[in-house]
């Protein structure tokens, strides 16, 4: 079962924050370079059905996102 933020120590949320903010820095890098790529396949060979990975995959990048944001906040209000 998974803790709510307010719920967690603070030492839990520095950890949950730090391996986080990895996972959607590193899955930041990787959508953009998708989108890169769809660009550049889309102006050689047109439009297909793979194209559309890189913007179902964005709604996870944003709710990383705000999950971030809501620790910050959450550390914040404990100091």
């Amino acid at each position: 079962m998974k803790k709510k933020f307010n719920e967690m120590t603070s030492e839990e949320l520095v950890k949950t924050q730090k391996s986080l903010k990895t996972v959607t820095y590193l899955f930041g890098v990787i959508l953009l370079l998708l989108f890169g790529l769809n660009i550049f396949l889309i102006a050689n060979k047109g439009f297909s059905a793979s194209n559309v990975i890189p913007i179902a995959l964005l709604p996870i990048f944003i709710l990383n996102m705000n999950t971030l944001r809501e620790i910050k906040k959450e550390l914040e209000s404990r100091n």
